[in-house]
């Protein structure tokens, strides 16, 4: 999406702010990743609790892994797409706000899967 970003910068004349901003998009799911590890932290790691814990965290990472790989050719797409017409922008960031929410999804699993094992 960054390299899809820069290109694009050097064929418009204006809006690139809003390049730089759609590239930034799939580094939510390092946030998403980095509260899971603070929250699987925090739950006492026993015998038994160990195997659920380690397989939440490498699951829910693999998840999130894909989730930005695609998010980040979504957005790459719809830097392309509305480089060439930007009157598209709005409706060609919808494909990456729906890979945005499996990523959601796999976070709230993983959440509640988590407390579960707490419990």
């Amino acid at each position: 999406a960054g390299q899809a970003a820069c290109g694009a910068m050097l064929d418009v004349e204006s809006g690139y702010g809003k390049f730089i901003g759609l590239s930034a998009m799939p580094s939510s799911q390092v946030i998403y990743g980095i509260v899971i590890m603070f929250t699987l932290s925090g739950i006492g790691v026993s015998d038994n609790s160990a195997p659920g814990l380690l397989g939440i965290g490498l699951l829910t990472g693999i998840a999130l892994m894909y989730s930005a790989i695609y998010q980040g050719q979504a957005v790459a797409a719809c830097i392309n797409a509305s480089k060439n017409k930007p009157e598209v922008f709005g409706l060609s960031i919808a494909p990456a706000a729906i890979v945005e929410g499996f990523a959601v999804f796999a976070f709230v699993f993983a959440l509640v899967l988590g407390q579960q094992i707490a419990a």
